[in-house]
């Protein structure tokens, strides 16, 4: 990204929170569905890619099914963008109200080892209101935030997590990997997204039939202080949020974490098979698809 063009996104992304909750609420989502329609129609390089992203899920699907599920996938995208800009105005109370959780008996029973929680979810639903959620059952939790450019972009998200409760360490290799292993070590949970591997240094797995990557930190933090690694899915519901917490995902040894984060992937397939369209990859994602993916990410 330009400079102008970082610019430029940093003050979009300040104008969607300082306007959009000033906003009639029906309006504003009426607003943020169009738009996903209107790029469902033009179809772009990465709206291409989460059709061919979409076929991969769901194979069985013809052209004009494929053409429903992206602009469907389109419209829960945006819808997550539209409680972005609402999220820091809303009652935490309230969200939580509308949140159906599973599993968090395994969530419980993990803090209660002393040893802390990974917590590894995949692009899917609104992560943050699952996050939400967790600040309110749990305490307070860490995770990681992509170092974005213009750096002043970066602080703006960073402080946009910050006042939802969350606790955010940079992505800087060894530094960040300490930090978390600092907060498992207190007997605090570690929030990952797991299923994208931005480094090139994730782990080959089988998904939907295929070979892709996934990142190896879940795994390779529970190995290193014997926390749960416990696989998360969210989805969006029509009144609200669906979150699951999966049983424990078992890696006691490094010889363990190629299976585990196999294991991982396995969870997310069922989620993302059963709620497909809450699935939020525009970007190239299948190895045999990553040549593309330079153009696509721009273009997402």
């Amino acid at each position: 990204m330009s400079a102008l063009g970082g610019r430029l996104a940093e003050w979009g992304y300040a104008l969607g929170w300082r306007a959009v909750p000033k906003l009639p609420r029906s309006a504003a989502g009426t607003a943020f569905s169009v738009a996903a329609d209107v790029l469902a129609r033009r179809g772009r390089a990465g709206v291409e890619q989460l059709r061919r992203n979409l076929a991969r899920v769901v194979p069985q699907a013809g052209p004009a099914e494929l053409d429903d599920l992206t602009r469907r996938a389109l419209r829960s995208y945006a819808r997550y963008w539209h409680e972005t800009f609402l999220l820091p105005s809303w009652d935490a109370a309230r969200v939580c109200d509308r949140v159906e959780v599973t599993g968090a008996d395994y969530l419980d029973a993990a803090l209660s080892e002393g040893n802390g929680a990974v917590l590894a979810l995949p692009h899917t639903g609104n992560w943050d209101v699952a996050g939400v959620w967790l600040v309110s059952h749990s305490g307070n939790f860490t995770t990681v935030a992509e170092r974005l450019r213009p750096e002043s972009l970066y602080e703006r998200f960073v402080a946009y997590r910050k006042s939802l409760g969350f606790e955010v360490v940079p992505a800087d290799g060894s530094v960040s990997f300490r930090a978390l292993l600092r907060r498992l070590r207190e007997n605090k949970v570690v929030c990952l997204v797991g299923d994208r591997d931005i480094t090139g240094s994730g782990l080959p797995v089988s998904f939907f039939g295929d070979d892709a990557r996934f990142p190896v930190g879940p795994a390779r933090l529970a190995v290193s202080t014997g926390a749960a690694l416990l696989p998360v899915g969210s989805w969006f519901t029509d009144g609200g949020w669906g979150v699951r917490i999966h049983p424990r995902v078992r890696v006691s040894t490094r010889d363990e974490v190629g299976a585990a984060t196999q294991a991982l992937a396995d969870v997310f397939a069922g989620d993302i098979a059963a709620h497909p369209t809450d699935w939020h990859m525009l970007q190239a994602f299948w190895d045999a698809d990553r040549g593309q993916d330079s153009g696509l990410r721009s273009a997402a």
